[in-house]
């Protein structure tokens, strides 16, 4: 793998940019893998990089029945942040964060990180009291946030109406060290690590079953042929229940879109994330302009990944009132993404009763995010059979057990 820097960038300018490499092997499968990834978006491909990196374990195939980072990873907010309530759920999140922080490093790939800062607004009484109470729980686990005043928020987002009519801004829980980076960077950068560790990156390969034997995994049936393997390991968020299916079991998920759209580009104007729960509604400014703004997931079942009208009267309307410049703004595009819900708003990382088969989905609205985090901790889970201290309380065996990770504020609304 060729290493990129600003003198490799002045070398190739010098020779007319003929020397550049493609930044993985198009490959075809092979007829058996000791680890098959089911899924070449973020979470696929960082649990393949651990995997290499962690533990060694380079015979790995990622299947995608589209092109690399086509779904979810690629039709998100990039919003980056750890200050969630419960404890399992602040420690994988602030292990993603961390990762984030380094990743462009090591990968030696630029992802675009930025670390400017994530805050949530308090629009009514309830909303500072569960603030409050975040921010102390966020002391306890390490996580540095804090709740901070009108005045604060207004200083940090200048474009901010704080005293609007409905919904007042009464302070906001601010992360400094959360942020954004480029998705699409994200995916490229793992796809190139784990190519260079020879492992083998499969697009247009669905996935047509999931062979078994004696109660173990022994492969899978694509659109490519059959693939043999030690150990599967699915991870294709809204997809999950359909390849369970395949594989005999059943998910407790619910698949619904999620949808957000960008403004036209215009002048720097805010440089935070700003989530306002109450309303609705998040935005923060991309690198080129465009105001990136966000809502709520869809109130029903679907897998569409286009946009509606209806997202964008209520997300939009709800904005206004707390950044009334938007109102002067034409949108340039809209998307949605596929996102997968649990019932507690909680992923599920998790062994099956399927023997080694594995399996990483219900991020639903919170899974950009956790992309590094969910990686380590899926890949520790494969090479050792079990979920390690990351994984452990994700488990699917808390559905039956009532033992639930209940994050749907900071999950269920917010992302």
């Amino acid at each position: 793998m060729k290493h990129y820097s600003a003198f490799a960038i002045a070398r190739e300018a010098l020779r007319g940019h003929t020397g550049w490499e493609r930044a993985w092997r198009a490959a075809s499968p092979k007829k058996h893998y000791d680890v098959i990834i089911v899924g070449a978006g973020g979470h696929g491909l960082a649990t393949a990089y651990y995997l290499g990196k962690n533990f060694g374990i380079t015979n790995v195939a990622v299947i995608e029945k589209g092109w690399l980072g086509g779904g979810n990873t690629g039709r998100n907010t990039t919003i980056i942040r750890s200050n969630y309530l419960q404890d399992p759920s602040a420690a994988i999140y602030e292990k993603s964060r961390s990762l984030y922080e380094t990743m462009s490093q090591d990968l030696n790939y630029n992802v675009m990180y930025s670390p400017r800062g994530v805050m949530m607004l308090a629009q009514t009484e309830h909303e500072v009291r569960g603030y409050r109470r975040t921010a102390h729980a966020n002391a306890l686990q390490g996580v540095e946030t804090q709740f901070i005043t009108p005045e604060r928020v207004k200083e940090l987002c200048p474009i901010i109406e704080l005293k609007g009519p409905r919904y007042p801004v009464l302070g906001a829980l601010w992360q400094p060290r959360a942020g954004t980076a480029r998705h699409d960077a994200v995916a490229w950068g793992y796809a190139r690590a784990c190519s260079a560790m020879g492992m083998d990156i499969i697009q247009k390969c669905e996935v047509t079953g999931v062979r078994s034997e004696n109660g173990r995994v022994t492969g899978v049936s694509t659109s490519k042929g059959e693939i043999g393997c030690d150990k599967l390991c699915m991870v294709v968020a809204g997809h999950s229940g359909h390849l369970a299916e395949m594989a005999g079991f059943r998910l407790p998920i619910e698949s619904v879109a999620l949808q957000a759209l960008v403004s036209e580009p215009i002048k720097p104007c805010m440089d935070v994330v700003v989530m306002a729960n109450t309303v609705h509604g998040y935005m923060s400014q991309s690198d080129k302009g465009e105001m990136v703004i966000g809502g709520g997931a869809d109130g029903y079942n679907n897998y569409t990944q286009r946009g509606s009208f209806h997202h964008i009267e209520e997300t939009v309307r709800a904005l206004i009132e707390t950044f009334p410049m938007i109102s002067r703004l034409k949108m340039l595009r809209q998307w949605g993404g596929i996102v997968d819900m649990t019932g507690d708003r909680s992923p599920i990382i998790s062994t099956t009763p399927l023997t080694g088969c594995f399996i990483n989905c219900g991020w639903g609205t919170g899974g950009f995010k956790a992309i590094p985090g969910s990686g380590w901790a899926t890949a520790e889970m494969i090479a050792k059979g079990t979920p390690g201290p990351l994984a452990a309380e994700f488990g699917l065996n808390r559905f039956r057990e009532g033992r639930f990770i209940d994050e749907s504020v900071a999950a269920g609304v917010a992302h």
